[in-house]
């Protein structure tokens, strides 16, 4: 293959894989964009009670008291999860109609995790997913469509990376007879939108390539998730197979205890209730996070017997769930304060030029090509009229 071959058919694959995926792109970039300031808007848009003013050596709160809050509140209800929020001393406890039914039925009443106070009432599980901040979420991870549309966006984010790995072999050639950032602002706008578009795409290639590469990792969360529910999970789970949820539960709090005993150093992040649609029926399942930058965006699942409180075991994460958790923070550029979100944002936004710059160009193109042809029709035709000068 010629070398001149050669970069027409990455041309080709540059060109398909951007157009085909370029839009999909656009809503991924547009949706990013809050989602990576998530916490700030909903701390702006909460409509909570603040929590209150204690001293900061106060003792968290017993989470027996919480849950009978909740059920008080809901008695005929069951508890499907306590969420324990990483940046705010607050507790969601997750309420649903029946076990299993949480992201039917599902709702969460938020407290405060030192004193038991409830901050707010929160709505259903569908209607949260209609607020502003849901929409965002729902657009960015599977467009209202759930497993199916996780599965499109990721193939979408394939594509995105296809398209860079071409761009690259194609900057080489293309940019060989121009210096680096170099604009051609006095010709015409469509080379002016070439440079353009090709100087950001290379200033913003890593960056791009590795929110790309992680949103395809993210993307797959359920699957993967699904693969260690039915593989790992169910060989733990064997010796409670056609077991029921127990009637009666132990303490969340003797459960929590038991965690951090097994795993010292570690706090709980989350615990889902035995019975959750994403656990046991048998167990809770405490999810335990370190304190280090690294530990903490690392979970692992402590299992604790729902009947008597007592430790089942300590199940270590195959390494394809510990990238998906590495990749999350990679993604959302959330590990490194107001600082890293506002470069995030700023390479969000550049991408988003690089985007609508190559459909601009598409566009640019095929019109100048359908006036070349235009022209030589014209051409052809006012050369096959025969000369009907009279004599």
């Amino acid at each position: 293959m010629t070398a001149a071959s050669t970069i027409k058919t990455w041309y080709l694959v540059h060109k398909w894989t951007s157009l085909v995926c370029t839009i999909f792109l656009l809503i991924i970039c547009l949706t990013g964009l809050p989602l990576v300031f998530h916490h700030e808007i909903e701390h702006w848009l909460d409509d909570a009670k603040p929590l209150s003013d204690v001293p900061a050596s106060t003792p968290p709160a017993n989470l027996d008291k919480l849950v009978g809050t909740a059920k008080t509140m809901y008695p005929g209800e069951v508890i499907d999860y306590l969420f324990f929020d990483p940046d705010e001393p607050q507790v969601y406890v997750g309420m649903a109609k029946k076990p299993g039914d949480g992201q039917v039925s599902g709702h969460a009443v938020r407290m405060d995790g030192r004193t038991g106070e409830v901050l707010l009432d929160g709505p259903p599980y569908t209607q949260d997913r209609f607020s502003f901040m849901g929409i965002m979420l729902a657009l960015h991870v599977d467009l209202f469509a759930g497993l199916p549309g996780e599965l499109f966006l990721g193939f979408m984010g394939l594509l995105f990376c296809v398209a860079i790995v071409s761009g690259v072999v194609l900057y080489g050639p293309f940019m060989k007879k121009l210096e680096f950032g170099t604009v051609r602002a006095t010709r015409s706008t469509r080379l002016k939108w070439l440079d353009l578009h090709n100087l950001l795409g290379i200033v913003t290639l890593v960056w791009a390539f590795v929110v790309g590469v992680t949103g395809v990792i993210n993307e797959l969360s359920t699957p993967l998730f699904r693969l260690w529910q039915s593989t790992e999970l169910v060989r733990i789970l064997e010796p409670y197979k056609g077991e029921s949820v127990p009637t009666e539960l132990a303490s969340a709090q003797v459960a929590a205890d038991t965690a951090r005993r097994a795993m010292p150093g570690n706090e709980v992040s989350f615990i889902a209730f035995p019975g959750n649609a994403f656990g046991s029926p048998h167990h809770y399942i405490a999810w335990m996070r370190g304190d280090s930058p690294l530990t903490s965006r690392l979970n692992t699942p402590v299992l604790v017997d729902g009947k008597t409180g007592e430790l089942t075991t300590v199940a270590r994460m195959p390494w394809y769930l510990t990238a998906l958790e590495l990749s999350r923070p990679l993604h959302f550029g959330d590990y490194a304060g107001m600082p890293l979100k506002i470069i995030w944002a700023l390479l969000d936004i550049i991408t988003i030029i690089v985007l609508v710059s190559g459909l601009y160009l598409w566009l640019a193109r095929r019109r100048a090509t359908e006036a070349r042809i235009a022209e030589l029709v014209r051409k052809h035709q006012g050369a096959a009229i025969p000369n009907r000068t009279p004599a």
